[in-house]
């Protein structure tokens, strides 16, 4: 049975998607919820909605209970994707995350200023992506927890100092991750290399002027691993945008735009798929009952023409509005 939502149910859903405090996502959902219109064709929806805002606030008042016996290395991914700082001491992580997002870690000229870890949110364009400082990496002692957080992540951004001979840093890095079987990945590292291996970007950092260019330049040219290299600077923020998109590619993901029948498109809120997605992956993240019932789509983007029919397996492109039938 069609459940006929209104063109509010849409926005008020959109509005939820991008919201990324629990409190927020909990008065988002109950917004979404007053906006379903109450007949047979929308039961299921309401008492998957009324499921999910009963788990959301018992997950938050237990929180608090919990909060003390959990390590603080367990931290939940939000926003599009989750990537994790790792690197030596001093080499200005926590500088690159102040930089990037609104966290505020400790920074200071000193080595070993950060003792766990500190999660921010970067924005890139209208998304958010998750960006985790970690304590630098030392060969007398690493906590197991910490290890674990560098093993989930969508991305690992390797960080050294242009200033304090970066190649070896690189070198030491690698060596050290993978002594605990956790391999940067470079796009053409060995697969069948023992351990977790997980896509990499190389950020080196403090790349402050002309002559530390120069500098980034040679090491590029002698780095005999085919990492995509980002010079950055924290303090003066050159190739910080650079960055962002970088990131962005490195997460292999893509953004398409939801268009109800009849109505605008809101290009603040986009649905953050895989590269690769269809029409019916889509539809599956709107919600499954789309996917069960999606009777065609109309795509503005990745079509032979505007508004073309696709059908459900239709490969998304960035950028595309899909409007849904059911």
């Amino acid at each position: 049975m069609p459940t006929n939502l209104p063109p509010e149910y849409f926005n008020a859903e959109e509005r939820f998607r991008a919201a990324v405090d629990p409190e927020e996502r909990i008065q988002r959902l109950e917004e979404l919820i007053s906006t379903i219109p109450k007949h047979k064709g929308t039961d299921k929806l309401r008492a998957d909605l009324r499921r999910k805002l009963s788990k959301m606030k018992a997950g938050l008042g237990s929180q608090a209970k919990t909060r003390r016996h959990e390590s603080p290395y367990h931290i939940d991914s939000e926003g599009a994707g989750q990537a994790v700082l790792v690197g030596p001491a001093n080499t200005g992580k926590s500088a690159l995350l102040q930089a990037l997002t609104n966290a505020k870690p400790e920074v200071a000229d000193y080595p070993f200023s950060t003792w766990g870890p500190t999660p921010g949110m970067v924005e890139i364009e209208n998304i958010q992506v998750q960006l985790i400082d970690t304590p630098p990496l030392d060969r007398e002692f690493i906590e197991p927890d910490m290890l674990d957080l560098v093993r989930r992540p969508d991305l690992l951004l390797l960080v050294v100092d242009l200033q304090a001979f970066p190649l070896e840093q690189v070198a030491w890095t690698i060596t050290f991750l993978a002594g605990h079987k956790i391999v940067p990945d470079d796009g053409t590292s060995n697969q069948e290399a023992p351990g977790i291996h997980i896509p990499c970007l190389l950020l080196v950092n403090k790349v402050d002027g002309p002559a530390d260019q120069e500098d980034f330049e040679a090491f590029c040219q002698l780095l005999d691993r085919p990492f995509e290299t980002v010079g950055v600077s924290a303090k003066t923020g050159h190739g910080l945008d650079a960055l962002r998109q970088a990131i962005y590619r490195a997460l292999r993901i893509l953004r398409v735009y939801s268009k109800p029948p009849g109505q605008l498109v809101d290009r603040s809120a986009p649905y953050v798929l895989p590269i690769g997605a269809s029409i019916e992956d889509f539809a599956a993240r709107v919600h499954q009952d789309f996917a069960r019932n999606l009777k065609g789509a109309r795509v503005w983007g990745s079509g032979d023409f505007d508004g073309q029919q696709v059908s459900r397996d239709h490969l998304l492109e960035e950028g595309d509005v899909i409007e849904l039938r059911q």
